[in-house]
């Protein structure tokens, strides 16, 4: 299956850096979002994003202008995806939203074009049964900061065709990444096994058996992880893990995966991490310091 024309469904953070490494793939990208000020915004966040690479000496000027020219903006999904041979859904982690944005997908998109989502936790079969090409859609999950990781997780849906997995391997590595295939229960594999860490740095926390900074330190220093724990939560916000984590409980019904109470508290209050300012770590001027908190005094 020969893939050129792109179209990327959400211009938030997940959005604008898969349209970025689509672009500079050399495809031509239309990036989608019903608000044209979170367009502006994602093209924004791409041309400072690319700067970063050029001061690196990963990119030039010339390259920078190339991969902006790629990119296209549409605020309407069904004009967006037209003459798209992939579209690539980004929108917010909730399973209704995704269902609906297929259904919208599927009606307009060619017959023969792959619909992939990025989601990191919702059945890729239960999308796909929204759709009237469930064989032709896939999971994509992609790392985030995008142009930085390398992996992506490919996940198959019950239908998904060969073929569609075949191209999208190929796909991938055309971006610069490492695919990895995976099977369709939830989770995946990154989250299934990422999410009850997090969730069990967190009921150490409270359960008063270590504080924030010393959670972090162990794992980074004893474990080799580039980022603790509990950073790593504020940085993937504090609702989408606990969203995560209820995908995983209600999937598999084991104990195990339920959300630590403090979690829930923390996301009930709107204590989300880097994108409210404030979660297990405070984040001012593109510092970081300690959160003091009663909930983390011994």
């Amino acid at each position: 299956m020969r893939i050129q024309n792109v179209s990327i469904i959400g211009a938030g953070t997940m959005g604008n850096g898969i349209a970025h490494v689509f672009a500079q793939a050399g495809f031509k990208v239309v990036l989608i979002d019903v608000h044209q000020a979170q367009l502006d915004k994602a093209l924004q966040t791409i041309g400072k994003n690319i700067d970063r690479q050029i001061s690196k000496g990963l990119c030039s000027e010339e390259d920078k202008k190339k991969i902006l020219s790629n990119i296209y903006t549409d605020t309407n999904i069904a004009s967006g995806v037209s003459i798209a041979h992939l579209v690539v859904e980004a929108a917010t982690e909730n399973e209704i939203l995704k269902t609906s944005i297929f259904k919208g997908i599927d009606a307009a998109a060619p017959a023969n074009a792959i619909l992939a989502s990025n989601t990191s936790s919702i059945s890729i079969t239960k999308i796909a049964a929204a759709t009237k090409r469930p064989e032709k859609v896939i999971g994509m999950h992609f790392m985030n900061p995008v142009p930085v990781m390398k992996l992506v997780e490919i996940i198959n849906g019950y239908a998904t065709e060969k073929a569609v997995t075949a191209t999208i391997i190929e796909l991938s590595k055309k971006l610069g990444k490492i695919p990895c295939v995976v099977n369709d229960y939830p989770g995946f594999i990154a989250n299934k096994i990422l999410m009850p860490m997090i969730n069990e740095a967190i009921y150490s926390l409270y359960e008063g058996i270590a504080d924030v900074e010393s959670i972090d330190a162990i794992m980074k220093l004893g474990m080799a992880h580039p980022m603790g724990p509990l950073q790593l939560a504020d940085f993937i916000g504090l609702d989408v893990c606990l969203s995560i984590l209820q995908v995983l409980y209600k999937g598999y019904g084991n104990t195990k995966y339920a959300p630590c109470p403090l979690l829930v508290n923390m996301v009930t209050a709107g204590k989300l991490g880097v994108k409210s300012k404030e979660g297990f770590y405070s984040y001012t001027a593109g510092s970081k310091e300690l959160v003091v908190s009663s909930h983390f005094k011994k």
